[in-house]
């Protein structure tokens, strides 16, 4: 009975934000609506105890990286670059190959730190156009602009400042650059198997005599071009990103040694404030590699940026606030199920996986796919078990990287369910449906989720970091 107690949450949570409704609301409800049918006496204590003290300390980590990359993305937005970057690629690659071109700039925009959400709209005009002069089917848009967005460079590549390669940091104490090797195998192995994919789905359509159609919801004007910034000087933010991250990543630790501590200036006696490094070493980077990035905008087209500099942050915090709020909420409700005799079940049946990377990724990708979230779900597995993982790890003589690089490769694996805040944001901005577009996200989340376990293939058989 405790079991299905926690199996009716989680299918209440996912059918509530299939639908449509806010898991800010919805995930405490069906939080507590498990404990009040389990231990009715104990939902005040466990609403304020865990489930409040849980999301406010994902917040109080993770709140900062959701606003500095969702202004980051913002500015380049408004500043143009974003227009100049798919140019330039569309320009390097040719328009013969839309559907490669398209996958490269959502990569370059996302591994440069833009957020997933600020891609989907900044490409989507661009792709239409592409795929409109090329008569490839509309349809194909959302599965093209997923394999580039939402794959390999939201965190597999290894240095990606995205939140779901920023997570594990915080459990195994682990950077961001968390076993490069197999993050760089892993996404190699989306992009080819994805890009095959993609082509084959163009070929079939081209066979039959489908083209691009007509009569599409939501279609943009036609791109004209207007003057836009040398492609040097748009891509220079994400370069700087990538760069001051790495470097940050190397002298944090020996800046702030282990740990840091200081005292506040205040009246009467005060406890020294201590902060273990080794767990922030990632968030402190990308924080600042976010900052220098903001900066680079601003210095290199500070008169469009500051034209509609109020406006456009009025948007961006507002997206940070959102997507911050709907995945803390699901780190309360995890914290809370987790606590709940039901999970035991759940934990017990997963631990029963011989092998403690496969264990660990199909725990995460089952949550994230639950959840609808890929940080999430990841969020909820990791607080719940990354204790036991790593246990298990250590005696297989497996590194907290390989676990980080697993744990992330999975959160990104089916996480991509129809009840996806990002799947629904990116069907409702293309225009397109469920019924006529899911098929091909969920092919990539296949390849996706087949990637993880590829990765831990290529792990036991050469050992590789």
């Amino acid at each position: 009975m405790a079991f299905l107690i926690v199996l009716a949450a989680l299918v209440f949570l996912m059918y509530a934000a299939y639908r449509g409704h806010s898991v800010i609301l919805f995930a405490p409800i069906a939080a507590l609506g498990a404990v009040l049918l389990t231990e009715p006496a104990l939902v005040a204590p466990m609403f304020t105890g865990l489930f409040m003290e849980r999301m406010v300390g994902f917040l109080k980590l993770y709140f900062p990286v959701f606003l500095l990359g969702a202004v980051f993305g913002k500015l380049i937005e408004i500043s143009g670059f974003s227009k100049s970057i798919v140019a330039a690629t569309i320009g390097l690659v040719g328009r013969s190959r839309a559907m490669l071109s398209i996958v490269l700039v959502c990569a370059l925009l996302t591994y440069g730190g833009v957020s997933l959400f600020v891609v989907v709209f900044a490409v989507y005009p661009f792709a239409a156009e592409l795929f409109r002069q090329s008569d490839i089917p509309k349809r194909l848009i959302p599965g093209t602009i997923a394999l580039g967005a939402f794959t390999f460079t939201m965190d597999a590549l290894p240095g990606t400042p995205q939140i779901q390669n920023v997570i594990p940091t915080t459990f195994f104490q682990t950077t961001t650059w968390a076993a490069p090797w197999l993050g760089s195998i892993g996404a190699v192995f989306v992009f080819v198997l994805g890009m095959a994919y993609l082509e084959w789905r163009r070929r079939v359509a081209a066979a039959r005599g489908e083209g691009y159609g007509s009569g599409h919801g939501n279609e943009p004007e036609a791109f004209t071009g207007t003057r836009m910034a040398p492609a040097a000087l748009a891509i220079a933010p994400l370069v700087v990103v990538g760069v001051v991250n790495f470097v940050l990543t190397r002298n944090i630790p020996r800046w702030y040694g282990t740990s840091t501590s200081f005292v506040p200036s205040v009246v009467g006696q005060a406890a020294p404030v201590v902060q273990d490094t080794g767990k922030l070493v990632a968030i402190w980077a990308v924080e600042g590699a976010l900052l220098a990035g903001i900066a680079c905008v601003l210095l290199f087209a500070w008169r469009p940026v500051t034209a509609a500099f109020a406006q456009g942050t009025r948007t961006a915090v507002g997206g940070a606030l959102l997507a911050s709020m709907n995945t803390a909420s699901e780190y309360g409700f995890g914290a809370v199920i987790a606590a709940l005799p039901g999970f035991l079940v759940v934990a017990d049946a997963l631990r029963s996986i011989p092998h403690p990377l496969v264990n660990e990724a199909v725990t995460v990708t089952a949550l994230a796919g639950i959840t609808g979230s890929a940080s999430g779900g990841m969020s909820i597995a990791l607080a719940a078990m990354a204790e036991s993982f790593a246990h298990a790890a250590a005696i297989a003589g497996i590194p907290p990287e390989v676990l980080h690089r697993v744990a992330a490769m999975a959160s990104g694996g089916m996480d991509t369910l129809p009840h996806n805040g990002a799947v629904i944001t990116l069907l409702a901005v293309t225009g397109l449906s469920h019924r006529q577009s899911y098929r091909d996200i969920f092919a990539i989340t296949l390849v996706k989720t087949l990637a993880v376990f590829f990765v831990i293939l290529v792990y036991g058989i050469t050992g590789l970091v």
